[in-house]
């Protein structure tokens, strides 16, 4: 399956769809207040860059980071299309996401997710892949339904 992951600028109707859709998802599942998703507007917002993962010329996923200064960067709004579930997909974004970092002089990335049994796949992504829980960063606080993780690039 060629896949091609691309930087994005969210103006097409599939990728705005899927944001748009993770968003709700996240609104589905967690109180609002526990929600760090980015809405369509934090996501063109100075300082993210977004990419779109594309097998032939079907949106498959995207993923998002935000520069947080000082050589690090975070995560923000990984989402794969249902119907590419257990492909890979997801941790090609996460890894295209690291390797740009790393290119980009990105000591650290950061992330949060969810700590509830529905997050389980993403948490176990993100740590088979080098992340380790750690501490609220700035500017998240503590919160019972946030897990936080980094790694060092």
């Amino acid at each position: 399956m060629p896949l091609l992951i691309r930087p994005d600028d969210l103006s097409s109707d599939a990728t705005r769809a899927l944001a748009a859709a993770h968003l709700a998802g996240m609104h589905e599942n967690t109180p609002a207040e526990s929600v760090h998703a980015l809405d369509l507007d934090g996501l063109t917002a100075d300082g993210i860059t977004v990419w779109s993962a594309w097998v032939d010329d079907e949106l498959a996923g995207i993923g998002a980071c935000k520069d947080l200064g000082d050589d690090r960067a975070e995560l923000k709004s990984m989402r794969v299309v249902d119907a590419f579930l257990g492909q890979g997909i997801g941790r090609a974004i996460l890894r295209h996401i690291v390797e740009d970092a790393d290119e980009r002089g990105i000591r650290s990335l950061w992330l949060e997710t969810g700590s509830t049994d529905d997050f389980l796949p993403a948490r176990r992504l993100y740590a088979s892949e080098g992340f380790e829980e750690c501490p609220a960063f700035p500017p998240y606080a503590p919160d019972p339904l946030s897990t936080f993780m980094t790694r060092r690039l």
